[in-house]
C-alpha cells in the first residue's frame, strides 16, 4: 500500500548498535594494553581465548570470582566521574583469586546501560584495563548491553568475572594452621567496595555534595575521595607466597568486615585475636563513624577499617614475610595472632581508633 509508513528500527526503540560498534573500536587499544603470556588475541570474537601451557603452567587448578561494585557505581555515576571504577571491579574479584594462592590469569566484564555513550563507556573500560594491568591479567572479552527502560539513561551496573590458576598442591589456605601463628594486616586505599549504601546514607545526613570539599582529605572532592580505587594486591601477594612460602592462609576484607570474612580460612578449632590498638585507621572511616553515629562493632563489620587484606603467617616467619611486602610498596602490621577456638572465630583486644 502506497500509504504505509516504514516499520521501526531498532535505534528507535532505544538500541544504537552502531554506537556499540563505535565503543569496541575505542577500547581495542586499551585491551591490547592487558596482554600477557597466553592472551593475545582481539576482542571481538564469540568467546576469548586462554592458552596456559603459554602462560607456563603445568598441572593446574583453575580458580574462578566474580562481584560487581555494589553502589559505589551511584556515587560514580552522580559525580560523573566513570575513570577509576573498572579498577574497582577487577580488584574485587581478583584479590579474592590471589587469596587462594592463585595468580589471576583473566578478565571479561559485563557492562549494562539505559543508552550507550562510547565515551563514558571507553572510560568505564579504561578503568577496568588499568586494573588488569596492575593484577598481571589480559582482558580477553566482555559484554555490553544497552537496556532502555531497564536503566535509566544515565545509570549502568557493571559485572566481573575472572579466571585464575595455580599449580596442584599450591593452593590456600594450607592445612598446617597452628596456634601462635601471626596476623598481618595490608592497609587498604580507602573504603574499597563495601558498605556503600551506609556510606551514601551518612553523606545524605551530613548535607554535603559531592563536589564539596572531603572533610577528611586535602584538596579533594568528597567524590574524588570515596571513588578512590580498591587496592590490588595481586602482585606483591603473589611475591610473597612465591618468594617466601611462610603464608598460611589470606582473607579478602569485603563485605562483612573482619567477623565475616577471616574465619572462612581458619580451620574450626582457631580463631583470629587482632589487636585493635595496632590498627591504624583512614580519616575516612573516622569520618564516616562520626557523622552517622556508627558503632564501633557495625564499623568492623562492614568496612575494612584500614586493612584490605589480612594474611596468617608462620611465627618465625613474619619478618620476613613483611619485609617482601614492604619492599614490593605495601604498608603491613602485625595485627593479631591465631590462638584456640573461643565463642567466636574473632576475637578483639583493645579498641579500634575510629
Amino acid at each position: 500500500m502506497s500509504g504505509q509508513k516504514n516499520g521501526l528500527t531498532y535505534a528507535q526503540a532505544g538500541v544504537d548498535i552502531d554506537a556499540g560498534n563505535l565503543m569496541v573500536e575505542k577500547i581495542k587499544p586499551l585491551v591490547r594494553s592487558t596482554r600477557r603470556p597466553g592472551a593475545d588475541g582481539e576482542i571481538g570474537g564469540f568467546g576469548g581465548l586462554f592458552d596456559l601451557k603459554a602462560a607456563g603452567f603445568t598441572d593446574p587448578v583453575l580458580v574462578a570470582a566474580n562481584d560487581g561494585v555494589g553502589t559505589k557505581l551511584k556515587i560514580a555515576i552522580e559525580a560523573g566521574k566513570h575513570d577509576t571504577i573498572g579498577v574497582d571491579l577487577v580488584a574485587m574479584c581478583v584479590n579474592d583469586i590471589v587469596v587462594q594462592g592463585a595468580e589471576p590469569l583473566f578478565f571479561l566484564d559485563y557492562f549494562a546501560t539505559g543508552k550507550l555513550d562510547p565515551e563514558q563507556g571507553a572510560s568505564i573500560v579504561g578503568g577496568i584495563a588499568e586494573g588488569c594491568r596492575q593484577a598481571g591479567c589480559a582482558l580477553i572479552g566482555g559484554e555490553t548491553a544497552e537496556m532502555p527502560g531497564m536503566y535509566q539513561e544515565k545509570d549502568y551496573d557493571l559485572a566481573g568475572f575472572a579466571v585464575g590458576a595455580a599449580e596442584r598442591g599450591q593452593l590456600l589456605p594450607t592445612d598446617d594452621i597452628v596456634e601462635g601463628d601471626v596476623l598481618l594486616g595490608l592497609a587498604s586505599s580507602g573504603v574499597h567496595s563495601n558498605g556503600f549504601s551506609l556510606v551514601r546514607r551518612i553523606v545524605a545526613t551530613s548535607g554535603l555534595g559531592w563536589n564539596d570539599p572531603a572533610p577528611f582529605a586535602d584538596d579533594r572532592t568528597l567524590a574524588d575521595a570515596l571513588l578512590e580505587p580498591t587496592r590490588i594486591y595481586v602482585k606483591s601477594v603473589l611475591k610473597a607466597i612465591r618468594g617466601t612460602h611462610g603464608i598460611k592462609a589470606l582473607a579478602h576484607i569485603t563485605g562483612g568486615g573482619f567477623p565475616e570474612n577471616i574465619p572462612r580460612v581458619l580451620p574450626q578449632d582457631f580463631s583470629a585475636e587482632l589487636d585493635l590498638d595496632a590498627i591504624e585507621v583512614p580519616p575516612v572511616f573516622s569520618w564516616l563513624a562520626k557523622t552517622g553515629g556508627v558503632a564501633a562493632n557495625e564499623m568492623m563489620r562492614t568496612f575494612n577499617c584500614g586493612v584490605g587484606m589480612i594474611m596468617v603467617v608462620a611465627s618465625g616467619q613474619a619478618a620476613q614475610v613483611a619485609a617482601v611486602l614492604q619492599e614490593a610498596g605495601e604498608t603491613v602490621s602485625p595485627i593479631g595472632r591465631i590462638v584456640p577456638r573461643r565463642d567466636s572465630g574473632v576475637i578483639y583486644r583493645g579498641a579500634i581508633a575510629l
